[in-house]
């Protein structure tokens, strides 16, 4: 099995100068300890005295590009820029490279680096990018970490790197807060917000200390820890010590090793009350996603999985959704079947849930040797419903298997990979409870196909509703894909919007249920099927915004829905004329399938 997990770091690029004249070992080590898996970028850089012609420097940068090859050829992990930058001020040089470079951190040693580089207080209260300014090398081994976090604006950056620290060298965190002398608990509005996400950490040790000498506190403290992490002052009039008292408190001192962080972002006049609530669910998201995202590829070892579910004793369900899709599911079936069910018997049942297809749908999938069940007679005692989501609800009815998958049958590309890349994840963690798959969804227009044209609904309805009112879930980078699947034991303890909702409502209940930790998402590659028309796809968003609706009042109360119109306007367009024709599109919600008679009785 590949064991190279797909991780995006937070700090997937970051930037360290490499001067003439310097050590860069300390910078570099801090680097490469934040970036992980990232790229760590090397930047060389000659710094010419005023009033020296510039042309001096060729002996200078020669010796630079030498530099950079020995450290390059010494890791080869690291990437060396070819052009070395050389000024009368090699800060501006650096600065002005920046946007090329795009890294998501430049770090910098502490005092060298700014001695070097003649970076002044003004420079530096308006860097160019995030700043991680590090005193000294680190520890061979990072084992203790402590972040003081007061909940300004850069309480997240701090917060990020240290959590990144703790995933690429395995340290352990202790977040500090420091109150006022006798406070109880937190006043400040923006801990507040920042603590909201803390409590979500739980490898983050939280401690609350009142006092009215922050530096010498955390000073006190750094004994026990091998790096001290913090922001710098963020007060918009912090001008003659741009990154604080305390932070330079702690930067000269010789007890503890040091990094203060710095954003580039300009701290709004009302950050006391506003910055944290705004950035600090991102901490939390961008763990998520960092830790919680996989590719397919990681799992074509089919037998390394195999042994996996055979040692957890667990059986696997494949149900198939289908609405007229003649032209394209028997090529589903008969490919997973044969690398899934007869090579690698990975899968224990395939079945077909047909939603009363009127061409040759149901034929074909029986031809191919699958039970085929239409939804509408399943279950008639509580009515016949339309739509995919009561075919997903009533396919727990007809499957057996401890991990229920969900493929859409309309997938013209189809590789066993769509099906494997959702198991992986739920065999290698018990704790993860849902499994959605994200892929390039190129736009068929004819017979041309346009490069990430597809998921439109995702991006003009779903994401922003995730963002607006469920911000953990907006790592999810394709929340209405039909591939999917999960446990039946969290499964079966949901509700099904019966519609196009399902998607959205189901991954709202598991994060409400289980925490966000219980969702995974896999890169599925690339996804080519039949677009839908404009209307569907408006009719689509109705139904979701519905299905949204439904869960805000079921968190907050209110009758957002029992008010909300539940007929949609369609324009038609005629030669010489337009109309408005009126469809009831209301999105019912089928129940928990747990409270079903005949479900409990059928197990």
């Amino acid at each position: 099995m590949v064991k190279k997990r797909y991780i995006k770091n937070v700090f997937q690029k970051v930037l360290v100068p490499v001067i003439h004249g310097g050590d860069p070992r300390a910078a570099l080590a801090a680097g490469r300890a934040i970036a992980g898996d990232g790229q760590v970028i090397l930047q060389g850089l000659v710094g010419v005295a005023e009033g020296e012609t510039l042309s001096a420097a060729a002996l200078s940068v020669r010796q630079v590009r030498q530099d950079l090859r020995e450290l390059v050829q010494a890791d080869p992990a690291l990437r060396a820029r070819e052009k070395v930058l050389v000024g009368h001020n090699p800060w501006q040089e650096l600065a002005q490279s920046v946007p090329e470079i795009k890294p998501d951190l430049l770090v910098l040693e502490w005092p060298r680096a700014f001695t070097e580089l003649h970076i002044s207080a003004e420079a530096l209260a308006h860097p160019p990018c995030d700043l991680a300014i590090v005193d000294g090398p680190l520890p061979e081994k990072l084992g203790k970490v402590l972040v003081s976090v007061r909940g300004g604006p850069y309480a997240e950056l701090a917060m990020r790197l240290s959590l990144a620290l703790s995933r690429n060298c395995q340290a352990q965190v202790t977040s500090l807060h420091i109150a006022p002398p006798g406070a109880a608990a937190p006043q400040d509005a923006p801990f507040r917000s920042l603590e909201r996400v803390l409590v979500r950490l739980p490898e983050v040790t939280r401690k609350l200390v009142s006092t009215a000498d922050p530096a010498g506190t955390i000073l006190e403290m750094a004994a026990e820890y091998d790096l001290v992490v913090l922001g710098a002052t963020a007060r918009p009039d912090s001008k003659a010590s741009p990154i604080g008292p305390v932070a330079e408190a702690l930067l000269r001192s010789q007890r503890t090793r040091t990094i203060v962080v710095k954003t580039h972002r300009p701290v709004p006049a009302s950050f006391e009350t506003e910055a944290a609530s705004q950035t600090a669910i991102s901490i939390l998201v961008d763990k998520w996603f960092a830790e919680n995202t996989y590719h397919a590829d990681e799992f074509r070892d089919l037998n390394a999985l195999l042994e996996l579910k055979r040692r957890q004793n667990l059986t696997i369900s494949l149900a198939l959704p289908a609405l007229n899709e003649q032209d394209t599911v028997g090529e589903v079936i008969r490919t997973i079947k044969q690398a899934l069910l007869q090579a690698v018997p990975l899968l224990d049942e395939i079945v077909l849930i047909d939603s009363n297809s009127t061409d040759r749908t149901r034929q074909i999938a029986a031809e191919e040797d699958i039970p085929v069940f239409i939804h509408q007679q399943l279950l008639p005692q509580y009515g016949a419903r339309r739509g995919k989501g009561e075919a997903l609800w009533k396919s727990l009815l007809v499957t057996h298997g401890d991990l229920v998958l969900w493929i859409d049958t309309d997938i013209v590309n189809i590789q066993p990979h769509f099906v494997y890349g959702l198991i992986g994840p739920l065999l290698l963690r018990p704790e993860v409870q849902l499994v959605k798959g994200f892929y390039q969804r190129p736009l068929k227009v004819g017979d041309q196909l346009q490069a990430g044209g597809g998921g439109r609904v995702t991006e003009l309805t779903a994401r922003p509703l995730l963002n607006l009112f469920y911000p953990e879930l907006s790592g999810l980078i394709q929340p209405l894909a039909g591939e999917y699947g999960g446990r039946r034991s969290a499964l079966e303890r949901l509700p099904f919007s019966s519609g196009y909702g399902v998607e959205i409502g189901l991954l709202i209940d598991v994060l409400e249920s289980f925490g966000l930790g219980a969702i995974a998402q896999v890169d599925l590659l690339e996804r080519v099927h039949h677009n839908q028309p404009l209307e569907a796809l408006g009719k689509m968003s109705f139904t979701i915004l519905q299905t949204v609706f439904r869960k805000l009042e079921k968190r907050w109360g209110g009758r957002l829905l029992e008010d909300a119109n539940r007929t949609m306007k369609l324009i038609r367009y005629e030669p010489g004329r337009f109309s408005l024709e009126v469809e009831e599109l209301a999105e019912q919600e089928r129940p928990p399938m747990l409270e079903i008679p005949e479900y409990r009785n059928r197990l």
